[in-house]
């Protein structure tokens, strides 16, 4: 990969919860105010990924997935100094490899800027939109 020190770990008690949570709740478009339980709550539940630089917490990934049919891509970020470095493919590239996730019928996730990026891994818009439904709750985070 050519990033010297950086170190993409599947081990959950590698996730720096400060790092994360801060990211989520005050710079992520998808998640603002969310609370530091629900994050923590998700990633219990998840395949967490974490990109540790010189040890530090630089980037993440969680999959939700029962590891054997479905999962869905979420929370990717890297830290904003951190961009431009290949940090979010040496990410994609460890979720893709996991082995939990080796025959996903269904691999979802959502996005609003980084088409590109998934485009890579083989990620294409829902083939039958007509099929697929959500309960969308922007505010859920809120009060």
């Amino acid at each position: 990969m050519g990033l010297s020190g950086l170190r993409i770990s599947a081990d959950r008690a590698d996730v720096d919860f400060e790092v994360v949570h801060g990211f989520l709740s005050r710079e992520a478009y998808w998640c603002p105010g969310i609370p530091r339980e629900t994050v923590e709550r998700a990633a219990a539940n998840s395949l967490c990924f974490s990109a540790l630089l010189d040890g530090r917490q630089v980037g993440f990934a969680r999959v939700v997935t029962d590891g054997a049919t479905f999962g869905y891509l979420a929370d990717v970020f890297v830290l904003p100094p951190h961009r431009g470095q290949g940090i979010s493919r040496a990410l994609m590239d460890a979720v893709m490899a996991h082995p939990d996730l080796q025959k996903l019928r269904r691999f979802l996730l959502a996005t609003s800027d980084a088409h590109g990026l998934y485009a890579q891994y083989g990620f294409t818009a829902v083939a039958r939109p007509d099929r697929f439904m959500e309960r969308y709750r922007p505010d859920a985070y809120l009060g």
